[in-house]
């Protein structure tokens, strides 16, 4: 049976009629008279309701005949909020269908790593969505597609192929489905502010009001990697281990959206790419509902309404997390830097950055797993910590990538040597993406709750914060800002 916000058509409605932006990505309008599909918040005058009928995607929409509107452009809209908060077997089809995983590795290899039947992870995608893995992957083909025909001058037959398309022809007849136009005419209507050098492309992130950038880039820019992350000319930049080769990706606040520049060793990776940097940046939450929630509570209320629009600033490799995480037990947020870094110039990728201060790939846990661990600079409890956490990355028994189940990858970290619950919860906020994730024994957590009037050990103020789920990740952000630590500020 399907469930979600679509089948509310009165809700639905409501939400066209006033050109909600909140809810684009939600669900998706589709007009009988006209043939195509919009976003909520669509521009043009809204049609008659009984012309209305709604469905959960836009591969839905595509599946039951309708064109994407040329003004709204629905493709284009914020991811649904609902597979970031959500860890059942759809959300986590979801999170892996938008890494690429379907066209890299086929609906089989989707639902190897989800651990069920292809039938079954069919069979649950098209009751909740109205379209299956294939149709999915199709319509986020046809999204990379168009971005890469209106943004680069590549020829088509590239564009085919970095898209993940089987064939030119494919790629052609998919287009003029989607878009009523051919790619060339596609490229002809696009104003020309894209790049036009092979493997760089500047791109916007959207993102659901209000966004505030503040904890979110200060955060990342705060804890930054030498050789891996710096802050240049208002951008946070990084590089990206990708699944055919290697990035650069520099990111940058804007009051609509999210600037990004993005140089790939190799286009196949462009969608994988764009996917991690929203997933970083938490661009598809949504704050309306996360805000109204803490809200309810009198304590937290001046702190949300002083900055509304936090987000959790998470990550766009989860091993690589995991592994700072570790580094950073017990130390200063300088101190976990100078580990990391140690790290990186030893063992990581070299590689080149005409436009700025990066040198490396952060190590994979293969690589790491290799290291004399008598060459680690920490005491030898945290070696054991370490040289137990990359070896079980190496070897796949720890998995923490998109498909992951939250409770089994709590309760497998929870089992490794000198991982606590400060390790693990703030391993599923950042990395596994948990929202409801809460780091009681947090030592600026605690001094907030103290200063707040909130219980101050971490049992009283763990009962306290059940009236925060599901989204008490967020609520650490918010906590956290009381603070005058960089990790609040955005750099100047």
């Amino acid at each position: 049976m399907q469930t979600g916000m679509h089948l509310d058509r009165e809700h639905c409605v409501r939400a066209v009629q006033s050109k909600d932006a909140r809810f684009d990505g939600w669900f998706f309008t589709a007009v009988l008279t006209t043939g195509i599909y919009c976003r909520p918040s669509c521009p043009v005058v809204p049609p008659k309701p009984e012309n209305m009928t709604f469905h959960p995607s836009a591969a839905a929409c595509q599946q039951a005949g309708f064109r994407a509107c040329k003004r709204c452009r629905p493709d284009t809209s914020p991811g649904s909020p609902e597979w970031n908060r959500r860890a059942d077997l759809v959300a986590r089809a979801m999170r892996l269908i938008a890494d690429g995983v379907v066209d890299r590795e086929g609906v089989p290899g989707l639902a190897a790593r989800l651990g069920y039947s292809t039938r079954q992870v069919e069979r649950q995608l098209l009751a909740e969505l109205g379209a299956g893995p294939l149709a999915l992957a199709r319509a986020q083909r046809a999204q990379t597609a168009r971005l890469l025909v209106e943004t680069t001058t590549l020829p088509m037959a590239e564009i085919a192929f970095a898209a993940g398309f089987s064939s030119i022809r494919t790629f052609n007849d998919t287009v003029r489905e989607v878009f009523a136009l051919p790619p060339g005419e596609l490229r002809a209507r696009a104003p020309r502010s894209g790049s036009g050098t092979p493997g760089a492309l500047t791109l916007r992130l959207p993102f659901r009001a209000p966004l505030n950038p503040s904890n979110l880039f200060g955060h990342l820019a705060a804890t930054a990697v030498p050789g891996v992350e710096e802050w240049r000319d208002g951008a946070y930049r990084r590089t990206l281990r990708l699944p055919y080769g290697h990035g650069i990706v520099a990111l940058a606040p804007r009051p609509d959206h999210i600037a990004c520049r993005l140089t790939l060793s190799d286009l196949r990776d462009l969608t994988v790419a764009i996917n991690r940097c929203r997933r970083l940046l938490d661009l598809d939450a949504d704050p309306v509902a996360v805000d109204g929630h803490l809200r309810t509570d009198p304590l937290l209320a001046p702190l949300v309404d002083k900055e509304p629009g936090r987000r959790v600033p998470r990550t766009v490799d989860e091993a690589e997390f995991a592994v700072r995480a570790v580094l950073g037990q017990q130390v200063s947020t300088a101190a976990a830097r100078t580990h990391a870094a140690r790290l990186v110039t030893a063992h990581g990728k070299p590689l080149d950055d005409p436009e700025g201060g990066l040198t490396h790939l952060f190590p994979s846990p293969e690589a790491l797993a290799a290291v004399d661990p008598d060459t680690l600079a920490m005491p030898r409890t945290r070696r054991t910590t370490f040289t137990t956490l990359v070896r079980r990355l190496a070897d796949g028994e720890l998995r923490l990538g998109m498909e992951s189940d939250w409770a089994e990858a709590r309760a497998r970290l929870l089992d490794l040597p000198g991982f606590g619950p400060w390790t693990v919860d703030v391993i599923a906020m950042r990395a596994l993406g948990d929202p409801d994730a809460f780091l009681a024994t947090d030592l600026g957590i605690r001094r907030a709750a103290g200063e707040l009037g909130l219980p101050a050990t971490p049992a009283a103020l763990t009962a306290r914060a059940e009236a925060w789920r599901p989204w008490r990740a967020y609520a650490v952000q918010y906590l956290w800002a009381t603070d005058s630590h960089p990790i609040n500020f955005l750099p100047v």
